[in-house]
């Protein structure tokens, strides 16, 4: 298993000069926000093609548009993209990483946004992009520097559910079985 490391923005200007520091508390790093004047089916084409697949199960966020994405990378890490809605004409997209949906950790193991990964993305695309501060209520002009995020292997071992469930349920059958033999 292998820990993910990756850097987010820490101190950043505005459109209207003033300087601030994204928050950090005990949840973990304060959310940034990618606006992208495309629709959502052009989005979705595009992640499509770089491997994100739809997520079946999710806590969907109020203004979230269709289900989220997700992309598996080094075990056991996966990205998933979430759509929201904002104004006519403008998609926002949020990313965190965590641990994959295919293992029992993913319900309470550490996460984190993500922002450079997405941005790498729509470079390649060549897709203009802005920085929304939600909690600000701004764009964001320039990121001055930034986080370095470490998000630790689990310390138990990963345990993937899915074997686990047949498992449980083939053992389950038998003994049912034998139970109705006696009966």
């Amino acid at each position: 298993m292998v820990e993910f490391l990756t850097r987010y923005p820490k101190t950043m200007h505005f459109l209207d000069g003033k300087r601030d520091k994204v928050k950090v508390d005990t949840k973990g790093v304060e959310q940034l926000t990618i606006v992208v004047k495309k629709s959502v089916e052009e989005m979705l084409k595009i992640f499509s093609n770089e491997g994100f697949t739809h997520v079946k199960f999710e806590h969907k966020q109020e203004t979230q548009i269709g289900s989220g994405l997700s992309l598996k990378l080094k075990k056991p890490w996966e990205m998933h993209v979430r759509l929201l809605e904002m104004k006519k004409g403008l998609v926002a997209i949020q990313a965190e990483v965590e641990v994959s949906r295919d293992y029992l950790q993913h319900l309470f193991c550490q996460r984190t946004p993500v922002f450079y990964e997405i941005e790498t993305l729509l470079k390649k695309h060549q897709i203009e992009y802005k920085i929304w501060n939600d909690r600000i209520r701004k764009y964001v002009s320039t990121v001055i520097d930034n986080y370095k995020i470490k998000l630790a292997t689990p310390s138990f071992p990963v345990l993937a559910w899915k074997p686990m469930v047949y498992v449980i349920s083939t053992i389950g059958g038998l003994y049912l079985f034998k139970y109705l033999m006696t009966v």
